[in-house]
């Protein structure tokens, strides 16, 4: 699904799968690939926006979560493209993947990165996205956040009148709760998270996040 002109929206496919993002551009970026069996879907959507994977050259994620990072690596074999994760991830890789994957009994969602994302910045095309770290749900949650288009994937800090969960490993509600107030600041047309539907139009991401901060937030 076509969100802006060089922006695409694939919601998830399943159970243990997160909602992927396309930015067409030189680089072409995908943010949060998801799973692996849901990986030929995925593609196959892609073709059907006429993006051809081999014309994507940077994977990225919003944070490690089996969910989000499991078909980074076939997604990388079948593209060329490289995975590129920001140093928070880095520095937290083993506490994030390897421990949320024994909660779950699952094998974990290990990869090999290529490189490191900038601290502060993502070049997508002809946008620019500022990356603003949002501890909370997991330690290396990441923000990516496009000032000109005001577009905001969020991944699992916050959702349609939710957010995401603090009971696994490195979740923490307080830091959560501070990386909800620090994002609501900014201006914001998509608001675009790694569950269920996005939320479109800046009144509606406003009460989204008024929603949130009046009767979720105090649950937490």
């Amino acid at each position: 699904m076509k969100l802006t002109n060089n922006l695409y929206f694939y919601p998830e496919q399943g159970i243990f799968d997160c909602n992927t993002y396309v930015i067409k551009g030189n680089p072409g970026i995908i943010i949060d690939p998801g799973a692996t069996m849901f990986l030929p879907a995925l593609i196959d959507s892609l073709h059907k926006d006429n993006i051809d994977p081999e014309g994507i050259d940077i994977i990225a994620n919003t944070h490690l979560h089996g969910d989000h990072c499991a078909a980074n690596e076939a997604f990388k074999q079948l593209s060329g493209a490289k995975i590129a994760i920001h140093p928070i991830q880095k520095k937290f890789y083993n506490q994030v993947v390897l421990e949320v994957a024994r909660v779950f009994g699952l094998p974990p969602a290990e990869f090999k990165e290529d490189s490191c994302l900038d601290n502060d910045r993502l070049s997508a095309g002809d946008a620019e996205f500022e990356l603003i770290l949002s501890p909370g749900h997991s330690l290396d949650c990441v923000c990516f956040y496009c000032h000109e288009e005001k577009i905001l994937i969020c991944g699992d800090v916050i959702f349609e009148e939710n957010t995401g969960r603090v009971d696994l490993p490195g979740g923490n509600a307080d830091e959560l709760k501070k990386s909800i107030e620090k994002l609501s600041q900014l201006e914001i047309e998509y608001l675009l998270p790694g569950h269920m539907d996005i939320v479109t139009g800046a009144e509606k991401v406003k009460h989204n996040f008024d929603f949130i901060k009046g009767n979720i937030l105090k649950w937490l």
